[in-house]
This record gives C-alpha cells, structure tokens and sequence, in this order.
C-alpha cells in the first residue's frame, strides 16, 4: 500500500506497520484476512490524516470500562448521586451491552439512544438527560485517564417537565388526617419548614433539635446542598406545639419500652424507611391522586413568600442555593396575583387619602 504504511504477515496473521510524528507502531490486525488488515491501516491512515491516532489501545476500551472508570469516580469523591448513576449505567449497557467498544458510541448511535429511550421504553426527558450526562461524563474520565482521545458529541435534551405542584391547606389538611399517624408529623414538619421529607426530616435526632435556642438544625455535608441549616421552630407555635408533642410520645415510647429512642420522627420507636405506598394510597382516598410529597416543599416555599418573608431569608430557611432554583419553587398563582394587587390598591388608597387630608389642611390653612 502506497503511502506511510504497509502490510505484513506473521505465520498466518496479518499486522501492519505504519508512521506518525516521527515514531513507528506494529500493530497486529488480529486476523487472517489480508482485507481486514487493509482496512485497520486505512483507518490508521485517515486517524493521522485528522491529526489524532487512536491507536490500538483506544480499539480496546469498551463501555463497561466507560462505566468502571464513572462509579469509580462516584465512588471515591462520595457523591450522593451514586444510585441514580447506577441506574443509568444499567441502561447504557441495556441498550449498547457493556462489550460495546467506546470508539463505537457515535453521535448517531447515541441518537438512536434517545429515540430508543423516550419512545420505546417511555422514559421521560429529564432521565435521559441524567443517563447522557452519566456518559459524557464516563468519556471525559477515560480521556483524562489516556484511554481515548476525545469525547464524541453527546445531545443535550430541553427537559420541560419542572414539577409546579403545590398544597392548599385545605387539600394538605385532607390528606395529613388519613394518613397512618407514624406519618402525620414528619409530613406536617415538611409542610411547614420546606425540609425534604425522605433525605432531612425522617433522618432528625434529638441531638440536633436545641430547646433551650427553640432551633432545629441540619449539619454540613448532610444535605443535598452539603451546607448546614437552622430553622427557629419556637418562632412558629405550630411547629412548636408538633415538635414538643413528638418529645412527649418519643418519652411516653421510651417509658414503656426501657430504650433510647434518637429519631425526632418514628414508628413506636423504630426508625421510619419508607412511606410512598401509604402516601399514594392515602392522595387516592383524599381525592388528590398524584400529590408528590416534594410538593410539600413547593408549598412551603410559597407560604413563606405569600407572608412576605424576604426570599435570602426564604432561601436559608428551606435549603436553596440559587436564586434559579428557587424561583422553580416559588409558585405564584392567581390568588397570589390578587393579593398582590389588592396591596398595590391598598397602598395606593392610602397615599390618595394622604394626598386629599394634604390639600384640605392647605385650604384650611
């Protein structure tokens, strides 16, 4: 073959010789087919010929070493995520198998991905986006590591489906009083002080709730945002009354049972894992199928901002970082809007009435 290349054989297998950027590589073709040798060098060729060479290691990297090198990672900076990441390796591997070669996850073969995902499996946008983020994620680690030599382009999806649920007290009230009892606290907790139910208010000890301060806290690194947070329970009678009513049944539990009970929220002392079969079953019979209980962290957030709290404050209160993420959860609906023009009215009677006693004290005058 002309060119900066040729073909040799090796007993029966054939190997090829090539040059680039002043070093020469043997590589064997892995065959005994002299046109599947001629077809390795050719692409050898046009790699050089773009200026990159794969190379021989980059042929043998395959997704399952894509998704070693991701939990890995996942693994040793103790993300939080790693569950989901998981999942999204699962369903890489469904799709691809795991003994797919890296070079071969092209932009193409990762369309065919997505349509695949969101129209046979009826996965919704923003899993999907979470699974190509996990494999962009994957090539950049394998890049860095030296295995590959460059990250193939990954779609980006418009992901549209930001939850906008929220509580009226009415419907919150409907469903918290069907609700096995265990239950009825740490949801009215959550539904007060916008703190995630699953992640922040089942996991509370007593060691973290200050009576002497009225203050309930969450240490660093124990939350989503892995920033500390305080919220003056004694400042809300509400939340006072619930969390000095949880004292007194977590001693009455303790009493009888001779043992030391540390979880704020639990079940006759045992420590509370699970609820999403009783919350559902629970909206079904109030008349509220498809309430979320992340939707009681919306309505806090609301109620906060309807009472007028300045939103640094609302921020700090209920664990949002950004304004961004913030305003997701800041819902404003048409009562909201009334009320706000109903103060505007307001203010502005009044400077009328300021404006008219002005004039008539001048006349007088």
């Amino acid at each position: 073959m002309k060119g900066n290349g040729r073909l040799y054989r090796r007993g029966n297998v054939w190997w090829i010789d090539y040059g680039f950027r002043g070093r020469r590589y043997r590589e064997s073709a892995g065959s005994t087919r002299k046109a599947e040798a001629l077809a390795l060098l050719r692409r050898r060729l046009e790699e050089m010929g773009r200026g990159r060479l794969v190379g021989p290691s980059a042929e043998k990297v395959t997704l399952d070493d894509l998704a070693r090198l991701l939990l890995d990672d996942y693994d040793a900076n103790g993300r939080r995520s790693a569950k989901r990441v998981e999942l999204a390796v699962r369903a890489l591997k469904d799709f691809f198998s795991g003994y797919t070669r890296a070079l071969d996850i092209s932009t193409d073969r990762i369309n065919r991905y997505i349509a695949h995902r969101r129209d046979s499996d009826g996965v919704q946008p923003a899993t999907i986006q979470k699974e190509l983020a996990a494999l962009k994620r994957a090539f950049n680690l394998a890049v860095k590591a030296g295995l590959l030599e460059h990250v193939p382009h990954v779609p980006s999806l418009q992901v549209r489906n930001t939850r906008t649920g929220f509580f009226e007290r009415g419907d919150f009230e409907a469903i918290v009083q069907q609700l096995p009892e265990y239950l009825r606290a740490p949801m009215r907790f959550g539904y007060l002080t916008g703190w995630r139910v699953q992640s922040e208010v089942l996991p509370l000890t007593w060691a973290q709730v200050d009576f002497d301060a009225g203050t309930v806290r969450l240490e660093p690194e124990t939350t989503k945002n892995r920033e500390g947070r305080t919220f003056p329970f004694a400042a809300l009678p509400e939340l006072e009354a619930l969390v000095q009513g949880q004292r007194e049944r977590t001693r009455a539990v303790e009493g009888a049972t001779s043992r030391i009970v540390p979880w704020v929220f639990h079940r006759d002392g045992e420590r509370i894992v699970g609820y999403k079969r009783a919350w559902q079953s629970t909206c079904k019979r109030a008349g509220v199928p498809g309430a979320w209980v992340h939707d009681l962290r919306r309505s806090a957030v609301r109620n906060l901002v309807r009472a007028g709290v300045p939103e640094i404050v609302a921020m700090r209160l209920c664990g949002h970082k950004t304004r961004a993420v913030f305003d997701r959860y800041a819902i404003v609906n048409e009562e909201m809007l009334r009320e706000g023009v109903e103060k505007l009215a307001r203010r502005s009677a009044a400077a009328v009435e300021r404006k008219v006693r002005s004039l008539a004290q001048r006349a007088e005058g």
